[in-house]
């Protein structure tokens, strides 16, 4: 049988590489979109490197974004994120990636599902169906397209590129409905297997939890490959994600819990101190406030997932959270929170809504780039090919 030949844009957006799906060039059945992102992808693959596929063999090369019109008054465009296996057949839509979420306001322009404006600020408001939130994506046009070149330097990337701005508005409850859904800065889990564990669960553009490095005998400064070798400390890891998941509601039992990879989200976090990077170079303390080193499906992340990142900054505003302890107390309001992970540092902000009861946050905020690398068609094979 033919292959199935389907218009797709493929593209980098912070951190990570996806293709991009116009909603109209999908089925109507849903059902089927699951074993068209698997072929396209590569997925599953024993052999871990997606070579029969477009996925790049780790969870931040593993995705699909699907991109239509706005099912909100208060958005200009609907996008979908699907997050992909690697070696296992899976397709996960429970959460945001905060990375790609930085090129769907140049391709929604781009296009031409947004109306291009007549100046050079190109604004395009998003609603991710994933968490049901609202992000605003700013930045700059060329010659009416989305501007590519510009001076921004972006850890974990090559080059420079234009920088975008994504507003993450009212982000908190995105996984559960609360930002903090226990109702607590902090906790005592009951692991099974290690006893009671320090953690702060918070939901912020995905949910995480948040665990002290040196609860597991770690510095919070340990290499990616460092961590994939460590298979007991993954597997602790594994275990705390899976009792905070029950713990935040996000499932009834340890089971569901374990079959759900992508939330919540497991970090490691440290106060500041030197640490190393994958492209050699050495972070000092004053450099940063905070340490992170963040496990994605399963994988430990080569930086910080973008949601985790402004997650992690949401957690460092919220008075006895492990992250503001970790963080010194806390960075001031009117500074931006400078992370330390694995391939340099990711800068972020966050605000608490003033006044309220309750912790609300009122936005977290980042600033990215991104490219189009490539358009055309993705060749799959149909469901009864096999």
């Amino acid at each position: 049988m033919g292959q199935l030949r389907i218009p797709a844009v493929f593209m980098r957006g912070g951190t990570s590489k996806a293709i991009i799906f116009h909603r109209k060039d999908l089925p109507e059945d849903q059902a089927r979109w699951d074993h068209i992102f698997l072929a396209a992808m590569g997925t599953p693959d024993p052999h871990g490197r997606q070579l029969d596929g477009m996925g790049g063999g780790i969870s931040s090369l593993s995705k699909v974004c699907i991109i239509g019109p706005s099912s909100r008054p208060d958005a200009d465009v609907d996008y979908t994120f699907a997050q992909i296996g690697v070696t296992k057949t899976m397709v996960d839509y429970s959460a945001n990636c905060g990375n790609m979420s930085s090129a769907i306001g140049p391709f929604s322009m781009d296009e031409g599902l947004v109306a291009r404006p007549d100046g050079q600020d190109g604004v395009v408001r998003i609603h991710n169906t994933n968490t049901r939130k609202i992000i605003v994506s700013r930045f700059k046009l060329d010659n009416g397209e989305a501007a590519v070149t510009g001076d921004m330097t972006l850890d974990g990337v090559s080059g420079t590129g234009s920088p975008i701005r994504l507003e993450f508005m009212d982000p908190g409850g995105a996984g559960t409905g609360h930002l903090l859904p226990t109702g607590n800065a902090c906790d005592e889990l009951d692991v099974p297997g290690l006893g009671k564990i320090p953690a702060s669960m918070v939901d912020s553009s995905n949910p995480c939890v948040f665990v002290p490095a040196e609860a597991l005998g770690c510095t919070g400064g340990e290499m990616p490959g460092d961590l994939e070798q460590n298979a007991d400390l993954l597997d602790r890891l594994e275990r705390i994600r899976c009792a905070a998941s029950v713990a935040m509601g996000i499932a009834p039992n340890l089971e569901k819990a374990a079959a759900i990879p992508s939330i919540p989200k497991v970090a490691m976090v440290a106060p500041p101190a030197k640490a190393g990077t994958l492209s050699g170079r050495v972070l000092a303390p004053e450099e940063m406030d905070i340490q992170v080193r963040m496990i994605s499906v399963g994988q430990p992340h080569r930086a910080v997932p973008l949601t985790g990142a402004l997650c992690l900054a949401v957690g460092v505003r919220i008075p006895g959270s492990i992250p503001q302890a970790m963080a010194g107390g806390g960075v001031p309001a009117d500074r931006s929170i400078r992370i330390a992970q694995p391939s340099g540092f990711t800068v972020v902000d966050a605000k608490l809504a003033a006044g309220s009861n309750e912790i609300r946050a009122e936005y977290a905020a980042v600033y990215r780039t991104a490219r189009r690398l490539f358009e055309g068609y993705v060749r799959c094979r149909p469901p009864s090919a096999g």
